[in-house]
């Protein structure tokens, strides 16, 4: 396989070397691509220097199978006819074509089938968010169906990129020292803070981030499932955090939950509140899985059902994604 990587030098293209070494990926040729600032920059694939070119238009992609692009919508827009051009199948992280009637969005323990049909070339890689959360939610509607959805994101800096995580590390070091705290990659100073607000946003209040998680859900799941969503930027590095809430068609218990997660793909459970078991960032950044605890019934609504679920969003939220819909592809 000719693989290529589009953005090899932002976090998720540094995390697709790693994901695809890890699962030896079938790779006879690979090809990096980056701004021109990144070109001639290389990186060590399986014990092998692989440089970035720059990317360009023309014919850099003749004889690629597949293109993992994770450069940005723009990038992503401009490029997506060079790319697909001679045949190759563009697996796109960013936003530009989730929604597209012709654009499949997949996650592989959920709807792989949908990537086979793909008019365009391209497969959409869905937001980190929704990622992880559909792959919790897939559990449950093998029970019964999940008719809404409550969820509130505690987000890291990582979801906002490389240079994020660095801003935060330094803004602590800059409190921690009574100097002048830097503000550049939040709305806000995110060290000792939360702030419920990512991406920009839209006409009804709701951030786009908030509205992918509704308008992604429903097209990954083909359902009519409603979702309201809260989205928190909190001061932790890496692996995002969801509390959710879902009402199903028919009561479930929490025991019929927490089986339905103990079977469900891509899931594991970690759920012993007595010994403080339940998932946390802190020690699950790098991990593959959709991590689920804290499993309840909930309170107010004999049809709901309450939990927490932690997962790595440049892992699963990202690369790992991309190179499963690969692997499902050459399958």
């Amino acid at each position: 396989m000719v693989i290529a990587i589009v953005g090899a030098s932002g976090a998720v293209g540094q995390e697709l070397l790693k994901v695809l070494s890890e699962r030896n990926f079938p790779v006879t040729e690979l090809r990096l691509y980056g701004s021109k600032r990144s070109a001639g920059t290389c990186y060590d694939f399986c014990g092998k220097p692989v440089m970035v070119q720059e990317l360009q238009h023309g014919d850099q992609f003749r004889g690629v199978d597949i293109a993992f692009v994770s450069a940005g919508g723009s990038v992503s827009k401009e490029y997506a006819d060079d790319i697909t051009r001679h045949g190759a199948i563009m697996i796109d992280n960013s936003s530009a074509f989730r929604m597209d009637k012709d654009v499949p969005l997949v996650v592989p323990e959920v709807n792989p089938e949908d990537a086979l049909n793909r008019p365009r070339g391209i497969v959409a890689n869905p937001n980190c968010t929704t990622i992880q959360m559909v792959v919790a939610l897939q559990a449950i509607e093998q029970v019964s169906h999940i008719r809404r959805v409550h969820v509130a994101t505690y987000q890291a800096a990582s979801g906002a990129g490389a240079q994020a995580m660095l801003e935060l590390e330094q803004q602590y070091r800059e409190v921690l020292s009574g100097d002048p705290v830097t503000v550049n990659k939040f709305a806000h100073q995110l060290a000792f803070n939360l702030i419920p607000h990512i991406d920009v946003f839209t006409d009804n209040d709701y951030t786009k981030e908030e509205m992918k998680m509704y308008n992604e859900t429903r097209k990954i799941m083909h359902s009519d499932i409603e979702v309201c969503a809260t989205c928190v930027r909190v001061p932790s590095l890496r692996a995002h955090s969801e509390s959710v809430w879902v009402e199903t068609e028919r009561p479930l218990t929490a025991d019929e939950a927490k089986t339905a997660f103990q079977q469900g793909k891509g899931c594991v459970l970690m759920d012993d509140p007595a010994n403080n078991v339940y998932p946390m960032p802190l020690f699950l950044s790098g991990k593959d899985e959709v991590f689920i605890g804290r499993v309840r019934k909930d309170l107010s609504n004999p049809n709901g059902l309450a939990f927490w679920c932690v997962s790595d969003q440049i892992r699963k939220g990202a690369a790992l994604n991309a190179v499963q819909i690969a692997e499902y592809l050459i399958k």
